[in-house]
């Protein structure tokens, strides 16, 4: 199977990508790439393999909910880009 320009331009337009002409040859190479390899994984022969999914009897740990003291937030905070009154300052993420 292989990408056409038309697909490539499409898919990218679906994921709101854009695209510079003299880089469409780069994107087409790479998804056909792509789509080789897992063309190659969907056809790989596993008749002679057992299957391995959940054989472990692992859970989740969990441990106590504990309130500790932090005491050391002045070395905490020169850590962090911006700070303001003893808080640290992050960009906003909500236009």
């Amino acid at each position: 199977m292989k990408v056409e320009k038309e697909e490539l331009l499409h898919i990218a337009n679906l994921a709101r990508l854009k695209i510079k002409d003299d880089e469409i040859d780069k994107y087409l190479l790479n998804l056909q790439d792509i789509l080789n390899f897992s063309n190659i994984v969907n056809n790989a022969n596993v008749d002679e393999l057992k299957e391995t999914i959940g054989e472990r009897n692992s859970s989740n740990v969990f441990r106590k909910d504990e309130i500790e003291e932090f005491d050391n937030i002045d070395q905490m905070i020169k850590n962090f880009p911006e700070e303001q009154e003893n808080m640290i300052r992050v960009p906003k993420v909500v236009q």
